[in-house]
């Protein structure tokens, strides 16, 4: 299939969204991660059957969509009541549809969110290489414990500086391992070569990120406590620091299906994640780490399990899908296995 743009104002601010499919085909809504846009789900789009209706759009500050400020006290829900707003949109989906809502990274959280406050508006959740329902960062068990009191070590602090800066001048070489580019390829995949010929696709749209205070990564504020820095109320780092939904979710009624994907080479969302400050404190990285007794790394694949457990005890059901070799976007770097496992999900023949 092929995408189309359509530009949409809900929630207050303009969106841009790709729309791919018939007006009437099982519906599916794809809801993307941080730095990228939906462009990033084009490739994953030319191997759904023709029965599906995509609707994919870019959230706040990202892609063409409106640099509209994040509030961090409300976690992601900035980004879920936005897409939220999509659902009654005329001309994307069919009066009352219930779409399969697929999230990528932040856009887990995003999908989390979007079920726990409109449970009547999700058919279920593909939940790709997802945040943990206890957010990003210092969080130190399964059951999402602070490691501090401010959460430091989380949040707008975290990013680096540079990397944020070759944002903002559209870097598009490969020399600095800091340089989107460099990023796309060490970081999104495992496999550099996934990328194919879409590398170019792929890094336009981490390029179109919105940076500042309001935006990408956000505000920080000064810490008595390790590394110095924790997230301030502005921001996606911050939203993503904060990010709670975990009792939510286990409680919501009804309760879709949910299916978990991820690689097992994440190097972003994984229990010994290389973007969690802890982590990079215990590999040396980064200097007076105060060891894993005050410290630890978070354990997001196991938060992220002992939820799920948890949800199906309550009467959902989930299931665990764990890619070898594959690392932090499975729909880009095993597509054949990702299309098959969206489609069982939303009652679709595989092409």
């Amino acid at each position: 299939m092929e995408t189309q743009r359509q530009m949409v104002t809900a929630n207050g601010i303009t969106q841009s969204v790709r729309v791919a499919g018939p007006a009437d085909g099982v519906p599916v809504l794809l809801v993307h991660g941080n730095c990228s846009s939906a462009a990033f789900w084009e490739p994953l789009v030319r191997r759904l059957p023709e029965t599906m209706r995509v609707v994919a759009p870019d959230l706040r500050g990202y892609g063409a969509t409106q640099t509209a400020p994040v509030d961090a006290s409300r976690g992601l829900t900035d980004f879920a009541d936005d897409v939220a707003a999509l659902l009654d949109e005329p001309g994307l989906f069919a009066e009352g549809a219930r779409p399969v809502v697929v999230g990528h990274s932040l856009g887990g959280g995003v999908a989390m969110r979007l079920l726990v406050d409109h449970p009547d508006r999700v058919a279920g959740l593909l939940l790709a290489a997802p945040v943990s329902p206890y957010g990003f960062g210092a969080t130190r068990d399964l059951v999402g414990t602070p490691t501090t009191p401010d959460l430091a070590g989380s949040g707008a602090g975290t990013a680096s500086g540079d990397f944020v800066a070759r944002l903002v001048a559209g870097d598009r070489s490969a020399e600095a391992r800091t340089s989107p580019r460099s990023v796309l390829r060490a970081a999104y995949v495992a496999d550099p070569c996934s990328l194919g010929d879409d590398e170019e696709l792929l890094l336009d749209s981490v390029l179109s990120t919105a940076t500042g205070m309001d935006n990408y990564p956000g505000d920080a504020v000064a810490s008595p406590n390790w590394p110095g820095s924790a997230p301030g109320g502005r921001g996606v780092l911050n939203a993503l620091a904060r990010f709670r939904v975990a009792e939510e979710l286990v409680a919501v009624t009804p309760k879709p299906p949910v299916t978990w994907i991820r690689g097992d080479a994440d190097v972003i969302v994984s229990d010994t994640s290389l973007f969690d400050l802890a982590q990079l404190g215990a590999l040396g990285v980064v200097p007076g780490w105060p060891g894993a007794q005050e410290c630890p790394p978070q354990p997001m694949i196991g938060q992220t399990r002992a939820v799920l457990d948890r949800y199906a005890d309550a009467g959902g059901t989930y299931r665990e899908v764990a890619l070898p070799g594959c690392g932090h976007s499975p729909h880009l770097e095993r597509p054949t296995e990702f299309v098959a496992e969206l489609c069982a999900l939303a009652g679709v023949d595989p092409v």
